[in-house]
């Protein structure tokens, strides 16, 4: 018996190109998946094919390249855009033009008006009280000047200044008023070490000592005091000697190995600081050089070294 074939036999060609075509019955229309899901026996949707995205670009991979750079350019100029440009270097021009901008349009303390401000918290007004007489209130005998060189409320100040009194009172630069006790003199230099017995509140600065050692003629230097009683007043000058001798209007004292200076001086500046322009104490000052009996400055003014001033008071820094 012949056997069926399992597969058809294949036409030439030709034959299959003459025989006429029969048209495919109709695809059934698609219908969602979802609803084909509940249909029994409803084939399932097939899945799209990634190879279409992929083919898609591999065809537009040019046009995807330039837009995605042109994404990220616009992105990056918006980032710099909010932080603002980059800044410039700084030159030395730059810093030249900058200082000499602030030397033309702004006001710059003097260096005297500098070192008083570092020293004034340490000055003080010095007044010798008397009692009066027949009832009458106290009387100022003397009006001077004094610095703090310990911030117990060491004061240092000339010794002319308390001299015959019976009580020293001492006005600190925020108005604070005390009794101070004299504790140690030397006459020699025409200095009084005092104590005050009270301090203000928030305490007192001490000023800060410097050595005389490499002082030259020529040097700046300021006088804070109170000249007449008012004050604290500044004045400035050079140093105009070293190692000068004075000697009192009366004759009784000779005072030796001073610095001479020219920054102003009147009564009531005795016991004051002499400054260097770093606000240093260099002298205690302690006359003026006058011929005749006004008794006001005319030039020449004298300060103990304060080397001398120190060793009143047991100190010796240098």
């Amino acid at each position: 018996m012949k056997r069926r074939a399992l597969y058809s036999e294949s036409r030439p060609i030709s034959a299959r190109r003459s025989e006429p075509s029969v048209p495919e019955a109709p695809a059934a229309a698609e219908a969602p998946a979802a609803v084909l899901a509940g249909v029994p026996g409803a084939a399932a949707a097939p899945p799209k094919s990634p190879g279409r995205l992929r083919r898609l670009a591999v065809r537009h991979e040019r046009v995807l390249l330039v837009t995605a750079t042109a994404l990220i350019t616009a992105l990056a100029v918006v980032l710099l855009q909010r932080s603002g440009p980059l800044p410039k270097p700084l030159t030395q021009d730059d810093i030249d033009k900058a200082v000499l901008h602030t030397l033309t349009t702004k006001s710059l303390p003097s260096p005297a008006a500098k070192a008083a401000a570092v020293v004034g918290p340490s000055v003080v007004r010095v007044r010798g009280v008397a009692p009066g007489e027949r009832g009458d209130p106290d009387l100022d005998e003397g009006v001077g000047t004094g610095v703090v060189i310990v911030d117990t409320g060491v004061i240092l100040t000339n010794l002319h200044v308390v001299t015959g009194t019976e009580k020293v009172m001492i006005e600190f630069i925020d108005g604070h008023e005390a009794e101070a006790a004299v504790i140690s003199v030397q006459p020699q230099h025409d200095l009084a070490v005092l104590q005050a017995k009270s301090l203000p509140k928030d305490g007192v600065a001490a000023a800060t000592l410097r050595s005389t050692a490499d002082l030259q003629p020529g040097d700046e230097v300021a006088a804070v005091g109170f000249p007449f009683g008012i004050g604290p007043s500044v004045s400035s000058g050079v140093v105009s000697g070293l190692g000068r001798e004075f000697r009192s209007a009366q004759g009784k004292r000779t005072l030796t190995n001073l610095i001479q200076f020219d920054a102003a001086a009147n009564p009531g500046n005795s016991g004051g600081p002499l400054i260097t322009m770093d606000g240093e104490v260099v002298g205690i000052v302690t006359a003026i050089l006058n011929p005749g009996r006004e008794r006001t400055f005319i030039g020449i003014g004298f300060a103990v070294p304060i080397e001398n001033a120190a060793s009143g008071v047991g100190m010796h820094p240098f």
